[in-house]
C-alpha cells in the first residue's frame, strides 16, 4: 500500500506564511469559484481556477499547518491497514480488529491482513460520534428534569 506522506512546515517563518495566506484565502470560502495568480521568485506568473471545494482543501491543510500540524491527504477509497484504521480512531489495534469481527466495519482480508476503506473508517466514527452526541443530549436533559445541578 502507498501510504500518503506527511507534509510538515518546520520553521516559524513557513508557519507564519502559511497563517497569513490561510487568512487571506478564507476571505474567498464561500465561493464557487476563485481564481489563483501564481509566481514563484523572479519566474513567470500563471493563473488557475479552482472549484470552491478545492479552495476548502487548501484552506483546511494550510489551518492545520498554520498550528504546526502535520498534514496529510488520500482519497476516500484508499485502503487502511488495522493499524491506519486504528490511529485515526486513537483506539488500540485489537479493539479495532474486535469491531471489524462484530461487524461494525466492513473490511476484506488479503492474506492474513485486514483491509479496511478510509470512507468505512470516517463513516465509522461519524456515526458514533452522532450516537455520542445523542447520549450525552438525553444525560443533559435528564439532569435538568431531575435538577441535578449541572
Amino acid at each position: 500500500m502507498n501510504t500518503p506522506a506527511l507534509m510538515r512546515l518546520d520553521s516559524p517563518g513557513e508557519i507564519e506564511q502559511a497563517r497569513a495566506s490561510s487568512r487571506t484565502l478564507s476571505r474567498y470560502a464561500d465561493a464557487d469559484r476563485v481564481r489563483l495568480t501564481l509566481q514563484a521568485d523572479g519566474g513567470k506568473a500563471d493563473e488557475l481556477i479552482l472549484p470552491g471545494a478545492v479552495l476548502q482543501v487548501l484552506l483546511d491543510a494550510l489551518a492545520q499547518m498554520a498550528q504546526g500540524n502535520a498534514v496529510s491527504l488520500m482519497p476516500v477509497h484508499q485502503e487502511l491497514s488495522t493499524q491506519e484504521a486504528a490511529n485515526l480512531l486513537n483506539v488500540s489495534r485489537p479493539f479495532l480488529v474486535g469491531l471489524l469481527e462484530q461487524g461494525q466495519m466492513p473490511f476484506r482480508k488479503v492474506g492474513t491482513h485486514r483491509r479496511v476503506l478510509l470512507s468505512d473508517v470516517l463513516a465509522y466514527r461519524d456515526r458514533i460520534d452522532r450516537e455520542r452526541e445523542q447520549a450525552l443530549d438525553e444525560l443533559a436533559a435528564i439532569a435538568q428534569r431531575d435538577d441535578m445541578g449541572y
